[in-house]
Parts: structure tokens; sequence; C-alpha cells
């Protein structure tokens, strides 16, 4: 019966959770219980309609193309449903820093030529695709729903000023390269991710990776959503 209670709990809080995915305004809290928090945060991540991004890197360098020229540090941009994002990406290349614009619509990515400015197709082999992360079959939801496992409750935090509750698990390999938005290879890792006890929204997340034995360590910010977002194709000349 306890079991059998718990389940219909759970349960409400998913439904209820669903029905505030667009909105910051929720008064409704979560119960600080691993289960009830992943299943809300599962439908949460699976319903965002926008929201802004801010993925980092530090530690072992991580390529962006063919080459091996092209060293992810950051990306900070924007994702609107169903499959749309933009964003401005920070890359090494050798001693120097560079930024370019990316937009990524229904699979087909674009980017600014960093000596001209001008917009291009992304070049074959290019991997970065943040609208991967709010895909319903293939990002965050899955992952919460079904691809956790070893999950350990650490407790409530303060991150960035705000409520959090913090969780960590392992992460099943075949998510991982997804909610990094393609820049990394399949692996399992130890994920740690602090979420909005009134949302379900997983707000923060770090975890760390590795390439030919070494570190990468990531960082993921999720800030602003439901807020009204516009992202269309370049113009781009003939």
């Amino acid at each position: 019966m306890n079991r059998l209670l718990r389940l219909i709990g759970a349960l409400a809080l998913v439904a209820v959770a669903s029905a505030c995915g667009g909105s910051e305004g929720s008064t409704t809290t979560l119960p600080p219980e691993p289960e009830p928090v992943l299943q809300a945060a599962a439908e949460a991540m699976g319903s965002v309609e926008s929201v802004r991004f801010l993925i980092e890197r530090s530690g072992a360098p991580i390529y962006i193309d063919p080459l091996d020229t092209l060293n992810f540090e950051s990306a900070e941009g924007q994702f609107s449903a169903p499959s749309s994002a933009s964003a401005v990406v920070t890359l090494a290349v050798g001693s120097v820093n560079a930024q370019i614009g990316a937009i990524a619509i229904e699979g087909k990515t674009w980017l600014t030529n960093p000596i001209t400015g001008e917009w291009e197709d992304a070049p074959e082999g290019y991997v970065f695709d943040p609208a991967t992360l709010f895909d319903p079959a293939l990002g965050w939801r899955p992952l919460l729903a079904s691809g956790l496992t070893e999950v350990e409750w650490v407790g409530e935090d303060d991150k960035n000023g705000e409520p959090r509750y913090h969780i960590r698990a392992q992460a099943d390999q075949d998510r991982v390269a997804v909610i990094l938005a393609g820049l990394i290879g399949r692996q399992p890792v130890a994920l740690d991710m602090w979420i909005e006890p009134s949302t379900g929204y997983v707000r923060e997340a770090e975890l760390s990776t590795v390439n030919e034995g070494q570190t990468s360590d990531w960082s993921i910010e999720f800030t602003e959503f439901g807020e009204p977002v516009e992202i269309s194709p370049p113009d781009i000349e003939s």
C-alpha cells in the first residue's frame, strides 16, 4: 500500500510539473526524494518551449572539426522548440581565442566564418548541435526518465543564490553525447544535477569526460525558461 501511495504521489507531481512546464512562477515544491524529483524533471525538461543555455569546458581540449584545430571553450545561446538553437561559440585556435555564431534548425547548421563574419553552411564533420539537448526522444527527458543508475540524493543546496535539489548519478553512455550537444563520444559519466524544487527544471549540471586518457570538465547552466525566442535561418549571399 505504501508503495502504491508513493507511486500515485509521484505521478501527481509529474502532472503538476508538466502543467507548469513553460512557467517560472510555479509555487508547487517537489518533495526532497530522488524518484519523484527525477520523474518531474524528465517531464519538465522534455516539455521546454524555450530556454537560454551556457555550456563551458575546461581541462583537456575538445575539437569540433575533423582537423582538430577548433578547440571548444564555451557556447552561450538559446533554444526554441521543437528543434531550433542559436549560439555564440568560443573556440581556441592555437593560442588565440575566436568566436563564431551558430544556428541549428531541424538538423541544418550554419556558422559564421571566423575571418569574414559571413554566414556559411557548416562544414562536413561539424558536430555541435545544442537543439538535441531538448529533443524529447534523445535529450534530457529520456536521460532523466531511464538513463540514470546509482542515483544518490546529495541534499538541498544553495546554487547561484537559489535553492536547489542536488542529485548525483551515473549517466547512460548512450545519452551523454546528446546532453553535451554532440561534443563527445559515448561514455558513462558521473553527473551532478541541481534541480529547481518549484518547477523540476535542471538548472545546473556538472560532469567530467575522458578522451584519449585526458579529462575534460563540463558545466551546463539553463536560465530564462519560457521566455520568447525567435530563431531564423541566416541570410547567406549566393
